[in-house]
């Protein structure tokens, strides 16, 4: 159980660095608000929530799966 925690969270960690946009040079560096950048720095959220909800429901099984495991050995 343990390689596959330190498996999982090291393809997470993957995925988010490759996830990063290389700033426009349109900004030239300067103020956040200069140039043509979106507020919020053009971020997409999409894919971050689906991860999260990929996330809450595999948590959500494994409670559910546990206290049936606990249920049966009690």
């Amino acid at each position: 159980m343990k390689k596959l925690a330190i498996l999982f969270s090291g393809i997470l960690i993957s995925i988010a660095l490759s996830a990063q946009v290389p700033p426009s040079p349109n900004d030239g560096g300067g103020a956040p608000d200069a140039g043509n950048t979106p507020v919020g720095g053009g971020a997409a959220i999409g894919g971050g929530i689906g991860i999260l909800l990929v996330l809450g429901v595999g948590y959500g099984i494994k409670r559910v799966y546990d206290a049936k495991l606990r249920k049966l050995n009690d």
